[in-house]
């Protein structure tokens, strides 16, 4: 009669314990995954047809220690627009490559802001980028840098 009651029990336990540790692995996996990643936009038609009034100039590569002692790349350069639509927001990709030219990295960034007044008719500003997670393989040459997106207002 005992060892029926402690099989009874351990059924009962198990019944318990099953439920709880399926949902326990379960709640830990999900919260575990990572973020989606957020696929930007394509570049627009008419965007793409406005490009060739942005000019690019002035881009260097310096390389600096962060304050935490890593090492951050700094891309410096300058953007002018030569076209006659004011710009809320640019963005370019820095395609950064390995010895045998294959893409070791891609960062979208932007490099005119509405928040600091957008880039006008005949105006240029200069941008600062800084990247502290390049990958070991890089070939330490200046990136590839393309016009990814852009906003009008």
């Amino acid at each position: 009669m005992a060892s029926e009651n402690g099989s009874k029990d351990v059924r009962r336990l198990a019944l318990i314990l099953l439920p709880v540790l399926l949902l326990s692995g379960g709640a830990i996996y999900w919260l575990t995954l990572p973020p989606p990643v957020k696929q930007a936009a394509p570049i627009t038609p008419e965007a793409k047809a406005y490009v060739k009034h942005l000019a690019l100039g002035n881009i260097e590569m310096t390389e600096a220690e962060a304050f935490n002692g890593a090492r951050l790349i700094e891309i410096k350069g300058s953007i002018g627009n030569q076209g006659d639509r004011a710009l809320k927001q640019v963005e370019i990709t820095c395609i950064f490559y390995d010895t045998y030219s294959q893409v070791v990295g891609r960062q979208r960034q932007p490099i005119v802001r509405a928040s600091t007044g957008g880039l006008k008719p005949g105006e240029t500003k200069p941008f600062r980028l800084a990247f502290d997670d390049l990958a070991e393989s890089w070939n330490q040459a200046l990136p590839q840098v393309v016009i990814a997106s852009i906003d009008f207002e």
